[in-house]
C-alpha cells in the first residue's frame, strides 16, 4: 500500500481541522498541510475532497476578490461539519492507538 492510498482518508479530517481553525482557501490549505509535514499533498489531491466536503454540506464557501490574482474560494466549516470532524477525531484516535499498540508489539527481524 502507498501512503497516497493511506492518505486519502486521513485527509479529508485534516482539512476539516485546517478548517475549523478559520476562513481559509485551498492554497492556503495546501501550506498548512506542509507545515505540518505532509510535503506530498498536492492541489490535485485537496480540491477534490474539498468539492466533496461542499456538496455534503460539511463546509461553506464564499468566494472574495484575493490581493493578487483571481477572486478565491474560502471555505468554514458548517455546524455538520464540526460535528464530522469531532467524529473523524474519534475514529482516528481509536486507529492510530490500536494500530501503535500491534507496532509495539512486533518484534523486529532478528530479534
Amino acid at each position: 500500500m502507498t501512503t497516497s492510498q493511506m492518505l486519502k482518508g486521513i485527509l479529508e479530517g485534516c482539512l476539516l481541522a485546517i478548517i475549523s481553525k478559520g476562513e481559509t482557501y485551498g492554497y492556503e490549505m495546501i501550506e498548512k498541510l506542509d507545515a505540518y509535514g505532509f510535503k506530498m499533498v498536492s492541489e490535485g489531491s485537496i480540491y477534490p475532497i474539498l468539492l466533496r466536503l461542499q456538496k455534503e454540506k460539511l463546509v461553506f464557501t464564499i468566494t472574495k476578490p484575493s490581493p493578487a490574482g483571481p477572486k478565491r474560494k474560502y471555505y468554514t466549516l458548517t455546524d455538520k461539519g464540526y460535528e464530522e470532524l469531532a467524529e473523524f477525531q474519534e475514529r482516528w484516535n481509536v486507529l492510530s492507538n490500536s494500530v501503535t499498540l500491534v507496532l509495539q508489539d512486533t518484534k523486529t527481524k532478528g530479534e
